[in-house]
């Protein structure tokens, strides 16, 4: 059992702990000594800012609560120079009072060396040691041998029922990991620092400014992976990163945002942004749904070509004269004055609504000279300067409404809803690009005010598309906000009572900060962009996202054989395509499946096999002891709530998920309820639902879920998803097989309806 081995860990982590709490005390006491000049000084406040800054996030850091400080151990042969004290790994670094490193953060270099090293190729280790600690106290250690004298793991893997399957590819800790991947789920994502493998390891540590592409097939840790890399990365490149605006993470959806948020704060890192495609439109709130159809349509390319001739059509001349009463006479508008000047602004470079500006003063100049052959030299007089007359002009109500017609200032919303409300206008932007049944589909009434439009999740690519082709309608202004001081009343009674004075009034005192007030149509850029599940998003979508970088450094993540979604790209290369990388990018296969278990994907691979043939199932290292069973019933409520309880009392420490079509969610979650089940509809409670022990999650939202228990309802529904009742679709054995495959322990199929023919193996109950 290691007893002297965990002795000798439990011993150093004591002393780790006793560090970490000198370092927090340490923390909460600079960020008290700057929150207030002492000697009631005036203080240099940008030092105290910045002061404040760092010590408020080392306390963050430093919020360690119930999880391990370390997970790991590395022990190096004398020749590589190390030093005689081992490397203890953990989520942060800690030294002790004579700043002697106790745990170095795993993203630090030395630590690569405990991810990579095997017997072939050590890396100058000797001991690679997995640490399991557990409420403070160290439970098991395991060692591995990989150079000198001993070329060996210590203990042997037991074969149970639930193990490590016969002839899987050798892994790193493999007691550590058998115990990680069978532990319960908690309705949350959790790390995986203490069991990364080398696979894993290398697209994490890969370089900051490329396109990193990785594929990778249900249980291989992509989503997990991908985080890692965004904190990696942040730990690495953090100086460069913070300048612009840190690292963007984006999901498929909000219950998925949920479950990962997790993650990075558990390894140190909270100001990576996380966000769907949809919540990077600002200010637009979506209350409305549309057929799969119509999302497929919206979130087509050609829409951009769409968007940019409807633009097009706003810029124009006027048709009739217009009149402006200015002082004692009345100045006209010739509609071939306004065609000239609409067409030097269509030349000019730039965005639509900065262009305006040009237009307003071409405008004013031809009005300005009308004017003065209209009233003589004696009446320009009144006005000081060419420029002063121009001004009042360009202040007059009527001018700025003729300006509007020619030149409109728009919103993304603006073009949107006339483009939607008007079939003319339809016509005019869709023509040779949209067949007349698309024209069609997308005219949907203009509603009286903005108020009106029930937008949807496939209206906001196309409001950021907007918004790009139109630009800022604002110049943009820096604004101040108010920040109270962040010393309590509780700290400053704490103070020494010569500063507490001092300390009051600075509390009392707001700091003015500056903030950008940024315009609808200005694009928040980031450093480096992670895309989780970039399968299921649309090419609109994906120019969303491309948006939102000026270096093109991005890790892409998915799987193709799980896209889902009606508008899905049909290849990695279409996808890169619509993003418009500018770098070669790198392209990595994740081909170990290490949570999802044998027995279910081996029940699976006829599904991949037909709706993806191009693409091989990934390897699994892990078996349950238990086949997927399926379960034919006459009463589908009543089968249902009896399958829920049998696989509760399965897994009574695990949560279950049953995975159903989305029009069945709230029919099954009323019918478990009636049967005396807590069931929850995570969509509707994303904070909360995916902790329930039984949530019912629909099978067009399950991607990149994991669950204790699966239990799979109405299968050939699901799979005739986008066809008629009874039929199967490439997309929808797609959405089925991302269905079967979200358990880590147990799979069931509750039917009343036949089978598809892919689902043909596993025992009947």
């Amino acid at each position: 059992m290691h007893e002297r081995e965990i002795a000798e860990e439990q011993q150093f982590l004591e002393e780790a702990y006793a560090a970490h709490s000198r370092l927090l005390e340490e923390a909460e006491t600079n960020r008290k000594r700057f929150a207030v000049p002492l000697e009631g000084g005036p203080g240099d406040m940008e030092v105290r800012e910045a002061s404040m800054e760092t010590f408020m996030r080392r306390i963050e850091d430093l919020q360690v609560g119930e999880t391990a400080l370390y997970f790991g151990r590395l022990d190096f042969l004398p020749e590589a120079n190390r030093g005689d004290r081992p490397f203890r790994l953990g989520r942060l670094s800690i030294s002790d009072e004579d700043q002697n490193q106790l745990i170095v953060d795993w993203r630090a270099p030395v630590a690569e060396a405990f991810y990579r090293a095997t017997a072939v190729e050590n890396f100058d280790v000797h001991r690679r040691r997995h640490v399991s600690i557990r409420s403070r106290r160290v439970v098991s250690v395991e060692d591995e041998y990989l150079g000198g004298e001993i070329d060996s793991v210590s203990g042997e893997l037991v074969e149970t029922d639930e193990g490590y399957v016969e002839g899987s590819l050798t892994v790193g800790g493999p007691a550590a990991l058998l115990a990680a991947l069978g532990r319960a789920r908690t309705g949350r994502m959790g790390d995986i620092v203490a069991t990364i493998q080398r696979e894993q390891d290398e697209i994490i540590r890969s370089p900051l400014n490329c396109v990193l592409l990785v594929q990778g097939g249900p249980g291989t840790g992509k989503t997990a992976v991908a985080l890692h890399r965004a904190a990696y990365l942040l730990y690495t490149y953090r100086t460069q990163l913070e300048r612009q605006n840190g690292v963007l993470v984006v999901g498929p959806n909000p219950v998925f945002m949920h479950y990962i948020s997790n993650v990075l704060p558990s390894l140190g890192e909270s100001g990576v942004t996380l966000l769907t495609t949809g919540r990077m439109v600002r200010g637009v709130t979506v209350t409305g749904r549309e057929s799969d159809t119509l999302a497929q349509l919206k979130g087509d390319v050609r829409m951009v070509r769409v968007l940019a001739r409807a633009m097009a059509t706003r810029q124009r001349s006027l048709r009739q004269e217009v009149e402006i009463p200015f002082g004692v006479t009345v100045l006209r508008v010739q509609p071939d004055d306004t065609a000239s000047i609409v067409e030097r602004a269509k030349s000019r470079p730039g965005q639509h609504n900065p262009r305006r500006s040009a237009v307003g003063r071409e405008l004013a100049h031809v009005l300005a000279q009308q004017y003065r052959k209209k009233v003589g030299p004696a009446s320009f007089t009144s006005f000081a300067d060419d420029n002063e007359l121009k001004d009042a002009i360009r202040a007059l109500p009527a001018f700025k409404e003729c300006v509007q017609r020619i030149w409109p200032r728009l919103t993304g919303q603006d073009l949107v809803r006339d483009l939607f409300g008007a079939e003319a206008l339809l016509r005019v932007a869709g023509r040779g690009v949209l067949t007349d049944d698309e024209i069609a589909l997308l005219v949907r009434p203009r509603g009286d005010s903005m108020d009106d439009v029930a937008w949807t999740e496939a209206d906001l690519p196309l409001i950021d598309e907007a918004r790009a082709l139109l630009g800022p309608r604002k110049k943009p202004r820096t604004a101040s906000k108010v920040v109270d001081s962040e010393l309590s009343m509780d700290d400053i009674e704490m103070l020494p009572e010569h500063v507490r004075g001092a300390a009051v009034r600075d509390r009392r005192a707001n700091t003015r900060v500056l903030a950008r007030d940024y315009d609808e149509a200005e694009f928040i850029k980031y450093g480096h962009i992670v895309v989780d599940e970039a399968q299921d998003l649309s090419a609109m979508q994906l120019r969303v996202i491309a948006r939102r970088t000026d270096t093109g450094s991005m890790t892409i993540v998915g799987d193709m054989a799980q896209a889902t979604t009606a508008a899905a790209s049909a290849s990695w290369e279409e996808t890169l395509r619509v993003i418009g990388v500018t770098k070669e990018p790198v392209r990595v296969d994740l081909t170990v499946s290490y949570r999802t278990p044998e027995e279910v994907l081996t029940f699976a691979q006829p599904t991949l096999r037909e709706a993806m043939p191009t693409l091989a199932p990934p390897e699994p290292i892990r078996r349950v002891g238990v086949s997927p069973r399926i379960v034919p019933v006459d009463d589908l409520h009543a089968g249902l709530v009896t399958t829920v309880r049998e696989e509760l009392s399965e897994i009574s420490d695990g949560r279950v998920a049953v995975i159903v079509t989305t029009t069945r969610v709230v029919e099954i979650v009323n019918a478990l309820r009636a049967g005396g089940l807590d069931a929850a509809d995570p969509e509707s409670s994303p904070e909360g639902g995916l902790a329930a022990d039984v949530v019912v999650i629909a099978a067009e939202g399950a991607n990149g879920l994991e669950f204790d228990g699966v239990i799979v309802v109405e299968p050939s529904e699901i799979a005739s998803r986008g066809g008629a009742p009874g039929s199967v679709t490439p997309r929808g054995l797609r959405t089925l097989y991302v269905s079967l495959t979200r358990p880590t322990r147990r799979l069931a199929l509750v039917h009343t309806l036949p089978l598809p023919p892919t689902v043909t193996q596993g025992p009947q109950t």
